[in-house]
């Protein structure tokens, strides 16, 4: 069983920066995929980004190319999201996921294949 905690979210005026984390309890977080998911009030939550269990590679929702960076510390069990040149449109909370296997394809689709969520982490952008 992984436990994740996200920290870091808060409000920012446009253009700002933000560094998100999610920090995991439990055994074997190298061997996760991990990523990033976002949702506003009404919508499904969302892709943002990706990293392989080994921090090898990594995959960026359209949106979050160019100005987000996922990476991870396997030694500290913690994974990151850098966030720059945010703009209201990034305005949403903040997921957390994990899982055991590789799941690009179904993440890329929507909340699917996620073996474990965090509880999120809320993020605005005010102009």
């Amino acid at each position: 069983q992984v436990q994740l905690a996200e920290s870091g979210g808060g409000s920012v005026q446009v253009g700002g920066s933000l560094r998100l984390s999610c920090a995991a309890s439990g055994p074997a977080f190298s061997t996760y995929f991990m990523g990033w998911f976002r949702q506003t009030s009404g919508k499904e939550r969302e892709f943002v980004a990706a990293i392989r269990s080994d921090g090898g590679n990594t995959y960026y929702a359209d949106s979050a190319k160019g100005r987000f960076t996922i990476s991870r510390d396997n030694a500290l069990s913690t994974m990151y999201l850098q966030m720059n040149s945010l703009n209201p449109s990034d305005t949403a909370r903040y997921f957390c996921a994990a899982a055991k296997l590789f799941r690009l394809s179904a993440w890329v689709r929507g909340p699917n294949a996620v073996d474990y969520w965090g509880k999120g982490t809320l993020v605005t952008v005010s102009s």
